[in-house]
Formats: C-alpha cells, sequence, structure tokens
C-alpha cells in the first residue's frame, strides 16, 4: 500500500519503520526535516520534504502529530494529495471535537478520517505492540486494519467519529489514578523502613497487580524517572479529559487532583520526566525518612 506518514518522534519514527519492514511504500514527513531525513535513510523509507509530498498519491495518509492545532494543519495540507477515497488514520491524542471536524472534513472531500489514539507508549510503538482505539467509519477501518496491526497487537472499532480519542480519555483516567496509588504505595512502603522488592514480591501477584506496578515500581522506588510518558504529555491528555468532562457533566474530582499533583511535578523541573514521577513529590516531602 502507498502510505504516507506525518510525524516521525518517539512514536510515529518505529511504527512508520513497522511498515516499511512489511514491505509497504512509505513517505514519511516530519517538521523538523533532520529527522525525517534520518528516518528514510536508517529504514529505506522515502523522504518527504512537505505534508502535500507524503500525501501525494497514498491510500493511507497516518499522523502522529502534537495536539489538535497540528492534526487541523497537517490534515488540511495533505487532502488534496491524497488517492480518491484514501483513509487518513490519526493516532495523536487529541479532543473528541478536532476528530468529528476532520471526519466531516474527508468525508467532504470523498476520504475516510479515523480517529485512532493508541496506548502502549514508546516501547509499544517499538515492539509493535500499540493498542488502538478508533473512532470513525467501519468499512475504511476494515480496510487499513491490516496494515495498523503491523505496529499493533490489537485494533478496537469504538464507534463513530470521537469514540476513539473518548476512549483513550478513558485510558488516561484510569492511569492516572493507578499512578497515584502505585506513588503513594511506593512511598509508605519506604516511610516504613520496608524493603521495596520485597514488597514488590510479595504483592504484585494479587489482586494490586497492575502494569504500572510490574513496570514503574522498582524504577519509582529507585528515584528513576528519565525514560517514558512524559509529564508534559499527561498532563496535556488530562486537560483535554477534564475539557471533556466539563462538557459531558462528567465527574472526575480524582483525575483532577491528580493533574494537579502533576503540576507540581513540572514545577520540580520534571516536566519530562515518566509519568511515575508523582512519586518524587511525595519523596521531597519534609518529614521522610
Amino acid at each position: 500500500m502507498k502510505i504516507g506518514f506525518a510525524g516521525l518522534g518517539v512514536m510515529g519514527g518505529p511504527m512508520a519503520r513497522h511498515l516499511v519492514e512489511a514491505g509497504h511504500d512509505v513517505a514519511g514527513f516530519n517538521r523538523s526535516p533532520d529527522k525525517a531525513r534520518a528516518w528514510a535513510g536508517a529504514v529505506g523509507g522515502h523522504f518527504a520534504a512537505t505534508v502535500a509530498d507524503a500525501a501525494a498519491g497514498a491510500e493511507l495518509f497516518i499522523l502522529c502529530v502534537g495536539n489538535d492545532d497540528d492534526v487541523r494543519e497537517v490534515v488540511a495540507a495533505a487532502m488534496p494529495s491524497l488517492a480518491p477515497g484514501a483513509v487518513v488514520v490519526d493516532h495523536t491524542t487529541t479532543s473528541a471535537r478536532v476528530a468529528r471536524d476532520m471526519a466531516d472534513l474527508a468525508a467532504g472531500q470523498g476520504a475516510f478520517f479515523i480517529d485512532a489514539p493508541v496506548s502502549g507508549g514508546q516501547a509499544g510503538a517499538e515492539n509493535g505492540q500499540l493498542s488502538v482505539m478508533a473512532g470513525g467509519d467501519p468499512a475504511a477501518l476494515t480496510r487499513v486494519e491490516a496494515v495498523l496491526m503491523h505496529y499493533s497487537k490489537a485494533v478496537k472499532h469504538m464507534g463513530p467519529s470521537g469514540a476513539g480519542q473518548l476512549t483513550k480519555m478513558v485510558n488516561q483516567i484510569a492511569i492516572a489514578g493507578v499512578v497515584q496509588g502505585l506513588a503513594e504505595a511506593v512511598h509508605f512502603a519506604q516511610t516504613a523502613g520496608l524493603d521495596t522488592d520485597a514488597v514488590y514480591d510479595a504483592i504484585s501477584k494479587g489482586a494490586a497487580q497492575s502494569w504500572q506496578m510490574d513496570n514503574r515500581w522498582k524504577t519509582a522506588a529507585a528515584g528513576e524517572f528519565e525514560f517514558g510518558f512524559a509529564v508534559d504529555w499527561m498532563r496535556k491528555d488530562l486537560g483535554l479529559v477534564l475539557d471533556e468532562a466539563r462538557a459531558n457533566g462528567a465527574h472526575l474530582a480524582l483525575t483532577a487532583l491528580v493533574d494537579q499533583f502533576y503540576s507540581e511535578v513540572q514545577a520540580m523541573g520534571g516536566a519530562r520526566w515518566d509519568t511515575s514521577s508523582l512519586t518524587a513529590r511525595l519523596q521531597a516531602r519534609p518529614g521522610r525518612r
């Protein structure tokens, strides 16, 4: 399949690489041209100097960019160059509103737009193990699902346009609560003078087990946060969640509180730390033994 891909960062770069390795004809664009050239040279894809170049004749156009404004800009630039009936798949985490707007824009030009945020982080992208939650036309998703599976372990259709983004919001709400619980658990274990490795061994096979515990307990206990999903990104996502909650009437007291805690981590200089750095906020408090 002829594919255009915009956004070759820590997520998009490896996702696009999987497509090249699977034998697809992929043209990659990035806002920083040097990054796109390096990607093309490393994986054998084509360098695209502009969004239009990446989209030229593409049957499938994928983007993984920063925010709502980026999505609007990239999709508008890509649309005139796409093949007739092309499918646009957006892996950016955005508002549900922009997903609906882009679906309307695509439909007006004979194309299809699928909002398809992902979960699994950089490791999931590198290893081809992302979970994709998708909203939009189900037949259009079916056309490209096999392609998306080159970097995914699951692709789930959630409903009409915007449903993928709403599902990603549910994902981030659940993560926020779990990470705060993990932070407090690590903090309590340390303050109580327990061996945190032994605590992990004792509780990680029971009801307390989670992906966050299995992947972040030991690094959080060691105060290691220079990796993973950045606090800045999580605050962007939680901002989308809280905006949507204000619109639909959902009550998200814990999510709002955790968002506030992340603002404190940013003030500590942890804007690029992993989301498990909520532990650092507690470790920094006076009175810790």
